[in-house]
């Protein structure tokens, strides 16, 4: 498994444990919710700014 499918199942599993759409989480990532889609489905990989986005968003809220 790359870091993309690993930060996908993050995304997903995230959402999941804080019940949150993907709205919330671009939102919270400051990403725009079509990026979530894309990264959050694998039709293109998060940039490592977009990655650290998200992971920062997800590390703020655990």
């Amino acid at each position: 498994m790359d870091e993309g499918n690993n930060l996908s199942m993050d995304i997903i599993n995230y959402e999941k444990e804080h019940d949150l759409t993907d709205n919330e989480m671009a939102f919270g990532s400051q990403l725009s919710v079509e990026r979530v889609h894309d990264i959050k489905s694998e039709a293109s990989d998060a940039t490592p700014e977009e990655e650290g986005l998200l992971r920062r968003f997800m590390d703020s809220h655990q």
